[in-house]
């Protein structure tokens, strides 16, 4: 009996691992579609049979639908959306089904007030919008999780589904000013800090004769057009991104429990202006199996701003996860023609497996009636369809080869309370990463965004782009991982502040200045000192030396570096005398390097290009610049010109093309704009 039930547990262990394979390998191609328009079975059929005709295996279906599945109170409906999955499944047609916990019925909100967005004025708004709920409000969380128990465990086993789509763009929407919400966030901070005195303490009390002498006396930091003290912004938005990480835990929690091993997804547009939260959590958990983002990098072919800026997204959201990513949404509208498949190229550099366009249909009603999809208004398909039909056609042919899991070598450090505290400052948390981020994009070099107390660190170089809030624990991070042997670039607006969010009274750089031998003293305008330039420069600009050699740059400002053991490497010239501007420090096994200015490319790239070939970094490939391209295994390679001129690889020995079904000798072109995948033949 023992033999026969360990039997069994291997067969069970070995499907189960050749199920994950399967899933994890190849590519997706498809569409966000929304049968809930008119739920016309004939007409859902044509577009499943265009879908098919396409090449399309996937569909993106449910999101910000609730109500369509629930339009009162406990009287659901799924019986019309049965049909639709057993038609998708016919096809071959794999299912994202989100579950639309946002937006909220107005049934809900009609019953439960305080579900309504209150904004800083005290006034309870209509959601006339989508987003507009509170999503921290027990009575909202009690129906969401409702909704995500019924439909998860309908569809839990139906052949169709491919993943459940947790929540949509999780940071969007304005966020609640509500008494309840006060009354939570009050809660939040008794928690937190347990004693008045603590609380006064950490906000800085004393100040402006704000000092609190019970939690009642707490009020929310925003009212009107009047922000609070930075301190108590801080704890208020960790209190909201708390909030939206603890639905999202639950929400994944009651799938798992209902559909165990089903795959899990989410468009994760966390870093949203209106409701920015810290996604870390989310990302390092294990819980969301498939992050994902919607891929908008704007019409243009010819320019490649928008591709980057999107291609960051993927990074930033995927964190050090090693699972394949999908772009659950990806542009139509008017994309000028070849660009989507463009895009849809570039996003396999950064492990995308799911190119799925948004959207199917153009819109007949509602907020986004004039978004143009891949059919017309009168379901007659367009060049749109046409593309998406091209790429799935290509994706077949070497999607056995994908998706790419980047080995990254050097680690972007992101800190979400940073992002906050940064808004005091002309550059923020955020375009610091990414300035960092587009080094490693120019050298098609692999790379990962990290949150520091989160990470084993393993890598040969860590930035840490004005990273301001420096609490203890990343401090220590930072301190071993440097003590161990690596190497670490920090850039100005870094250790600024402590945990609280209150200046270091302590030498700067904060709880580190030691470990890059300095004394950041304070900071200058750039404008106003160039009035005594002795080079006459005008506004932000400067010019810095780096080993001697002239590097013009802009800055609004600039840290007054004091060496203390640290070896200055480089200097700001232009102005009424030298000032260091960048160092270097050994500090145990390791180096940490100081830059006295917001991260930029022009400073940063002398640096990095040094660093890489004393740590041994591994290169990018070898191509001519305007060309994209990654090693996707020991023998293929992918490349993306997204240049407007032809371009040369030179690739000694034999290859093939699996796009041209071509053969080449040492060298093949690239015509502008177009990709190419290439089998090195041994």
């Amino acid at each position: 009996m023992k033999t026969s039930k360990s039997l069994l547990l291997m067969l069970f262990a070995i499907s189960f691992f050749f199920c994950f394979v399967s899933k994890a390998q190849g590519l997706y191609v498809g569409a966000n579609y929304h049968p809930h328009d008119d739920k016309n079975l004939e007409k859902i059929q044509s577009d499943i049979q265009q879908m098919k005709a396409a090449g399309f295996n996937v569909v993106r279906m449910g999101h910000l639908a609730w109500d369509s599945y629930e339009p009162v109170e406990g009287q659901f409906d799924f019986e019309w959306f049965d049909k639709v999955m057993d038609m998708m499944d016919q096809a071959g047609i794999k299912v994202i089904l989100d579950i639309a916990i946002r937006p909220a019925p107005i049934w809900l909100h009609n019953k439960f007030p305080s579900i309504n967005i209150v904004d800083p004025s005290g006034n309870q708004l209509y959601p006339n919008h989508r987003y507009m709920d509170d999503v921290g409000d027990p009575n909202y969380q009690k129906y969401a999780l409702r909704y995500t128990d019924m439909i998860s465990k309908r569809y839990a086993k139906h052949p169709a589904l491919l993943a459940f789509g947790i929540d949509n763009e999780s940071g969007d929407g304005p966020i609640s000013y509500s008494e309840t919400v006060r009354e939570r966030f009050v809660s939040w901070l008794k928690k937190k800090y347990v004693t008045s005195e603590n609380l006064n303490s950490a906000w800085a009390g004393q100040r402006w004769s704000r000092r609190i002498n019970n939690f009642e006396e707490v009020g929310l930091p925003v009212s009107g057009s009047v922000s609070g003290a930075p301190e108590r912004i801080l704890d208020f938005r960790r209190f909201i991104s708390d909030e939206i990480n603890q639905l999202l835990i639950k929400v994944l929690d009651k799938v798992r429990s209902n559909a165990p091993g089903v795959l899990t997804n989410t468009n994760a547009w966390y870093y949203s202006s209106l409701k920015y939260f810290d996604y870390s959590e989310i990302a390092y958990s294990g819980k969301m199996t498939r992050h994902g983002a919607g891929f908008y990098p704007g019409n243009s072919l010819t320019t490649n701003w928008g591709v980057m800026n999107s291609a960051f997204g993927i990074s930033r959201i995927q964190f050090e996860n090693t699972t394949p990513f999908w772009c659950s949404e990806f542009t139509t509208m008017t994309a000028v023609p070849n660009s989507i498949r463009k895009s849809a190229y570039a996003t396999l550099m950064y492990g995308n497996q799911m190119v799925c366009g948004w959207t199917w249909q153009s819109m007949w009603a509602g907020e986004e009636q004039y978004l143009e999809g891949m059919l017309d208004w009168d379901g007659i398909p367009n060049r749109k369809y046409d593309e998406y039909k091209k790429i799935a056609s290509e994706f077949k042919k070497i999607g056995k080869y994908f998706p790419y899991k980047p080995q990254a070598e050097v680690g972007l450090a992101f800190s979400f309370p940073s992002q906050i505290a940064s808004s005091s400052f002309q550059v923020q948390q955020d375009n610091q990463l990414q300035a960092c981020w587009d080094l490693l994009y120019w050298r098609n070099m692999d790379t990962k965004i990290v949150e520091i107390s989160r990470s084993s660190l393993q890598y040969k170089l860590l930035f840490v782009p004005g990273v301001t809030v420096m609490d203890e624990a990343t401090a220590i991070k930072i301190r071993d991982y440097v003590n161990n042997g690596g190497t670490v670039i920090m850039t100005s607006n870094s250790a600024v502040v402590d945990e609280t969010g209150k200046v270091f009274a302590s030498t700067h750089p904060g709880r580190l200045n030691d470990v890059f031998g300095i004394r950041v003293a304070s900071f200058e305008e750039t404008e106003a000192l160039n009035e005594i330039s002795r080079k006459s420069y005008k506004g932000k600009k400067i010019e810095c030396t780096y080993k001697g050699k002239a590097i013009d740059t802009e800055s609004t400002r600039f840290d007054v570096i004091e060496p203390k053991g640290a070896e200055v490497v480089g200097n700001i010239t232009s102005l009424d005398k030298d000032y260091p501007i960048m160092t270097s420090h050994k500090y145990g096994k390791g180096r940490a390097i100081y830059v006295g200015l917001p991260a930029d490319g022009n400073i940063l790239n002398p640096l990095l290009e040094e660093l890489i070939s004393e740590l041994g970094i591994r290169k990018g490939p070898d191509v001519p610049s305007g060309v994209m391209a990654r090693k996707i295994d020991k023998n293929h390679y992918l490349y993306l010109n997204v240049s407007g001129e032809p371009k040369t690889i030179s690739l000694k020995g034999k290859s093939r093309s699996l796009l041209l079904d071509k053969n080449y000798i040492d060298k093949f072109t690239i015509d502008p704009y177009e990709p190419e995948f290439v089998e090195i033949k041994e």
